[in-house]
């Protein structure tokens, strides 16, 4: 007969095996998942005055928060991702037009540029006009671009597949919301004791702050740059788009963009066009970062630029599209909790308990 402590070691190694096999069923959702409540948790305001619109009717409030989720997520990436193929497409016949007719003669200015000019304007030189030699040296060039375009490929087609499945799992965060969020605090409680709704309200905050006021603003910022060049007329706009919301996690990241746009319009001999685009960017653009992002983020989390920029990188790297999105928020979220585990007796805020009602 087994004893106490054979019969607990069992239940251990039980629950143990248990726990690895649940973790290994859902390690290929487990993206989706967080995203999931990550959504459901910013979304949470917005759903529960739908819910009062319909009369308290969760089900239906909760397929019409799916629908419009999915309205405001999938609906842009499937547009940039068709605008995009439009984009690579125009590049093509680009790329073939340069391959008939060779290179222009390099701009003089290109030669004036600080240390690397007169190399880069030398290099271009070797090609102008020489078509046969253009198409030598993009030979080289061939495997390597056909390589990194289908990683590519397969990064946006994981990323809108990842999306779809956090956007179905996030009906049922919000279906049963209430009952998670309780599960949660009390599992919370049982191990990090009465400061649980603090940390909790801290985590909220912190995911709020990063979603809204930073992912957020660069995203507003990308769809008004995309807009103000395609109406200036700038080839690939929507691509150069997609290129300033994954710059704006730097300081001066968009109108590196915009003002790229604007100097290529004015070389391109539309002093108009360039004006327009240089105004757009700066009133426009650069308004969203300068002004939307800090009273937004002041009012949850204020980061420091390495986790942000570390973020979208590496949550890239790691987690495909979704994780420009899902990258800072767990950084973002890690960096908060250190800071206040280390912080010596930090006082709890009176609203912790409240801010800790929604589910995350």
């Amino acid at each position: 007969m087994l004893n106490p402590r054979s019969d607990h070691f069992l239940a251990v190694l039980a629950l143990t095996l248990l726990g690895a096999g649940c973790v290994l069923v859902l390690w290929p959702f487990l993206t989706a998942l967080v995203w999931a409540a990550i959504l459901a948790s910013t979304s949470w305001p917005a759903f529960l005055w739908l819910d009062r619109v319909v009369g308290q009717r969760r089900t239906v409030a909760a397929i019409l928060m799916t629908l419009l989720v999915t309205v405001v997520l999938l609906g842009p990436i499937v547009s940039v991702a068709l605008a995009m193929a439009d984009n690579v497409a125009e590049l093509g016949r680009a790329a073939s037009a340069l391959v008939k007719d060779g290179l222009p003669d390099p701009p003089s200015w290109l030669a004036s540029l600080p240390l690397v000019g007169q190399t880069i304007h030398d290099y271009w030189q070797q090609f102008a006009h020489d078509s046969p030699r253009l198409v030598s040296e993009l030979d080289k060039l061939a495997k390597p671009a056909q390589t990194a375009a289908l990683a590519a490929g397969r990064v946006v087609v994981k990323g809108t597949l990842d999306m779809t499945i956090s956007v179905f799992i996030a009906f049922f965060f919000f279906l049963h919301g209430e009952a998670l969020a309780s599960r949660l605090r009390v599992a919370l409680e049982r191990l990090a004791g009465e400061r649980a709704p603090y940390l909790l309200g801290i985590v909220r905050g912190t995911v709020t702050g990063v979603i809204y006021g930073i992912l957020g603003t660069g995203l507003a910022q990308g769809v008004l740059a995309a807009i103000g060049f395609a109406i200036a007329g700038v080839p690939a706009a929507v691509l150069l788009g997609v290129v300033t919301f994954f710059l704006s996690v730097v300081p001066v990241g968009p109108p590196l963009v915009w003002g790229g746009a604007a100097i290529w319009l004015f070389q391109d001999g539309q002093p108009g066009w360039a004006a327009f685009v240089a105004a757009w960017g700066f009133f426009l653009v650069s308004t969203v970062d300068n002004v939307i992002k800090p009273f937004i983020i002041s009012r949850g989390a204020s980061l420091p630029f390495a986790i942000v920029f570390l973020g979208v990188l590496g949550g890239v790297l790691a987690f495909g599209v979704i994780g420009a999105f899902l990258g800072p928020t767990l950084l973002a979220v890690g960096y908060r909790l250190a800071t206040e585990w280390t912080a010596a007796g930090p006082a709890q805020p009176a609203d912790a308990e409240s801010e800790a009602e929604t589910p995350d």
